[in-house]
């Protein structure tokens, strides 16, 4: 149950820095500042939480990384139910708290719900996004497995890899889908955002839900073949 605790931590804190300081902020890509501050909010954001939850769960935070784990068969079908679940609710505690804050406090959303992902970047091409989200993911999910493996030397460094890979995946996607990357924390803010009656409906949110889980297998099956081909 600390495990799951911790990715419940971690989830919240990610969504609370990240979709928090995109609120604040925006996202416009003509508007170089709030794009780059977000992207290294992501980024700090998960730095902070991989050196302090990191030894108890391995700070997933992130459903697409947990399925990669499963498929790299380094935790059970059970586990992955249990870091899903918890991952899910820490990106909805995430959420919610923002939603305090910003509503409470009668702050302007610069994103317009909290900083939920959408398709206006690709015209509202819901293939696309899917595509875009698939390829962030695999990116990302490629560069945890690469240096977290066994055979790599990198482990005092291996946080601050992850970190930037998120960062350099948030950079090229902000403008295009928003970068979820992570379903649990495209579906938390979406989920307030809906009920709060700030945010777009829930019709769309299928793309940053299965985007990322296909991006986390692929990357799972890819690194698995290459490691295996050395």
């Amino acid at each position: 149950m600390k495990k799951y605790i911790a990715e419940c931590i971690g989830t919240m804190v990610l969504v609370l820095i990240g979709c928090g300081t995109a609120m604040t902020v925006g996202c416009d890509p003509t508007m170089g500042s709030g794009y780059i501050l977000t992207a290294f909010a992501f980024g700090l954001g998960l730095l902070t939480m991989v050196y302090s939850i990191g030894n108890i769960s391995g700070c997933h935070i992130n459903p697409a990384v947990s399925i990669a784990m499963l498929v790299s068969k380094k935790i059970s079908w059970k586990e992955f139910g249990g870091y899903v679940v918890f991952q899910i609710i820490g990106a909805l505690v995430g959420a919610g708290l923002l939603a305090l804050i910003f509503n409470g406090a009668n702050l302007v959303d610069a994103t317009g719900g909290f900083g939920a992902n959408g398709l206006n970047g690709v015209n509202g091409n819901a293939w696309i996004g899917l595509l875009v989200e698939i390829l962030l993911t695999f990116i990302f999910v490629i560069s945890i497995l690469g240096v977290t493996s066994e055979k790599a030397k990198h482990g005092h460094v291996a946080g601050i890899v992850i970190a930037f890979s998120l960062v350099a995946v948030h950079i090229l996607g902000i403008g295009l889908t928003g970068t979820s990357v992570n379903p649990a924390r495209s579906l938390g803010p979406a989920i307030v955002a809906a009920f709060s009656g700030n945010g777009a409906p829930l019709g769309a949110v299928w793309v940053f839900i299965v985007g990322p889980l296909i991006g986390g297998i692929l990357a799972a099956y890819t690194y698995k073949t290459l490691e295996k081909s050395k």
